[in-house]
């Protein structure tokens, strides 16, 4: 019993200190520093050893101008006997505070000492100073510890001092002796470099790590040098540049670094540096003797002749296609094959049907799930652009039955309401809409939200839902690359149907196909005018995006670009598009970006 009634304290007493060590962080954080004050009094009392909440009463006493207090406090801990070196250091900056510089400096220099009797104090003191921005005795502390004890090893820390004193050469050299030395890996690195270089190849910071980089690519020939200046060449978008280093590496590493290359050319055709990619991927072709890799080099290859083909250029395609089914025929490893002959004589070349009896051959093989529901995506598609609703939306269920708790299900999901959709049935897509809108994806999260208000907006308004089936037939022909027959349907409904909540949705899709048709003109006109007119709807942060890249991309005009990047930052920070907005925007300012 005595037992039980002791426990029942400890758990109560545990409880307590739990809601002081809150309340004062709270208060803390909340700027309500006399509150703070008094928990971390209460906690220090109980909790002598803490160091943490040490600091917050000083900090405390710090924030509330009461020097004398927080001075005292220290003092005590001094005179109580072996204290921790870095209580010297909160003393001198408490001396500092008040203007006692020289009472400050004291003390920084008593807090050094301490490394010499253990030099084990060394990081915990350079990390309080570094904290307080005492960079130069961080470096002191730092260095005097590992040559007292070379075991100890500090550079990383020394490095990211020197960056943040501006000494940026010594920084790189710093970095790069860490990685040359096996001490740091080369991401970790790269990720610190990244917030000192930016895209510009002219800007000083990234001339004196390109400098730096062919000093020591000539003084000692190392691969390593050659993939961290690709890895330089690659943020200034100097494709070329990169891919005569990786063509370097390649050369003197062998087969296994055709990797580097592919994520080069990846990286190219992501960009549109499409000349660029097109080398890269040629170079891969011809040096491969993987049957797999040689095939994703000629499969992007064909997507780059794609981006601008004309008829004739599409027959030639074609039979590109049929000398690799030749070659390749129908296997598990090959998929990707057969998946973009497929799209290629669906969406190019309007021949569903023989694309159709592909993807069924493939799913006559002995494939793992993964590799069905791929198939049968990529064949519920093509069913879909057929019109073969029906066929479509029972491969997608399949799918999405498989691998319910996969992104892959999900998106089987989506397609499955898409379908729907395009088919009329608007209460069942509404149906699998919700759903999604939990989904771990955040583009098809996103999509079935728009998707969902669109069809719910559009049904209680018109319960006829005139607008919305004619915008269901519009965003079909779309989906089977009719663009000037959807352009003309989407007329229908902004004239037929003006002042309908469906006016914003059909301005915005149609800003879209007419970027595809070249009319960049009659596209910003639409998406200005969501701006303007619906310019406190969902759809608001979409236009805005939308002309940013238009102007960004296309009709090169940063200024507005930036306008429009910056009402997105400030007026819809929960947008989709706000981080790659955020990242855009300082591309444009010419910020470094990580």
């Amino acid at each position: 019993m005595r037992f039980a009634f002791l426990f029942i304290c400890l758990i109560c007493s545990c409880q307590c200190w739990t809601q002081e060590d809150f309340l004062a962080k709270q208060y803390f954080n909340d700027g309500e520093f006399k509150k703070a004050a008094v928990f971390y009094e209460n906690l220090v009392e109980k909790n002598p050893r803490r160091t943490d909440y040490a600091e917050g009463l000083i900090a405390c006493y710090q924030q509330l101008e009461k020097y004398e207090e927080a001075q005292a406090f220290l003092l005590k801990k001094i005179e109580s006997g072996n204290p921790y070196p870095t209580i010297y250091i909160e003393l001198g900056y408490n001396y500092r505070l008040q203007g006692l510089t020289e009472k400050a400096k004291e003390n920084y220099e008593i807090a050094l000492s301490k490394i010499d009797v253990n030099p084990n104090y060394g990081y915990g003191i350079g990390f309080r100073f570094q904290r307080y921005t005492l960079l130069d005795y961080a470096l002191k502390a730092y260095s005097r510890a590992m040559e007292l004890n070379p075991q100890l090893d500090y550079n990383f820390q020394m490095a990211r001092i020197y960056g943040e004193q501006g000494d940026i050469e010594r920084m790189y050299g710093a970095y790069l002796e860490l990685i040359s030395t096996g001490k740091a890996t080369q991401t970790n690195v790269l990720r610190n470099l990244d917030n000192f270089i930016t895209s510009d190849p002219e800007n000083p910071n990234n001339l004196k790590l390109k400098k730096i980089l062919l000093q020591k690519a000539q003084k000692n020939p190392d691969i390593l040098w050659n993939e961290i200046l690709s890895w330089l060449f690659v943020q200034q978008k100097q494709y070329n540049s990169a891919f005569n280093q990786e063509k370097a590496i390649y050369k003197r590493s062998g087969e296994s670094t055709l990797e580097r290359l592919i994520g080069l050319g990846d990286i190219a055709l992501e960009d549109n540096a499409v000349e660029e990619a097109r080398e890269i991927f040629t170079y891969i072709d011809k040096n491969s003797y993987d049957p797999v890799i040689k095939l994703n080099a000629r499969l992007n290859l064909i997507d780059i002749q794609l981006l601008d083909a004309s008829e004739k250029q599409l027959d030639e395609i074609e039979g590109q296609f049929d000398a690799l089914m030749e070659v390749y025929g129908y296997e598990n490893h090959t998929l990707q094959l057969q998946i973009a002959y497929a799209n290629f004589l669906t969406f190019k070349k309007g021949k569903p049907e023989e694309a159709i009896a592909i993807l069924k051959k493939c799913l006559e093989l002995p494939l793992e799930r993964f590799s069905i529901a791929y198939v049968k995506l990529a064949l519920g598609d093509i069913l879909v652009f057929d019109q073969k609703f029906n066929e479509a939306l029972i491969n997608f269920s399949q799918v999405q039955k498989s691998l319910k708790n996969d992104v892959l299900g999900q998106n089987a999901r989506f397609k499955v309401a898409q379908t729907s959709f395009y088919k009329g049935d608007f209460d069942w897509a509404f149906t699998q809409l919700k759903v999604l809108r939990g989904s771990t994806s955040q583009l098809i999260a996103n999509d079935a939200m728009q998707l969902s208000l669109l069809i719910s907006d559009n049904s209680l308004e018109d319960s006829t839902q005139t607008a919305l089936k004619k915008y269901a037939r519009a965003d079909l022909l779309a989906y089977q690359q009719n663009t000037f027959e959807a352009i003309k349907v989407f007329d229908d409904i902004l004239v037929n149907h003006k002042g309908e909540k469906i006016e914003d949705e059909a301005l915005l899709k149609q800003g879209e196909l007419l970027e595809l048709i070249k009319d960049y003109e009659a596209a910003e006109f639409n998406y200005l005018k969501i701006v303007e007119f619906y310019g406190n709807d969902i759809l608001a942060d979409d236009a805005h995006f939308a002309l940013a890249e238009l102007y960004r991309n296309i009709l090169n005009e940063p200024e507005k670009a930036k306008e429009h990047y910056e009402k997105i930052i400030y007026n819809y920070q929960d947008s989709y598009y706000f981080p790659q907005a955020r990242k855009n925007f300082r591309i444009l300012r010419g910020d470094s970006i990580n």
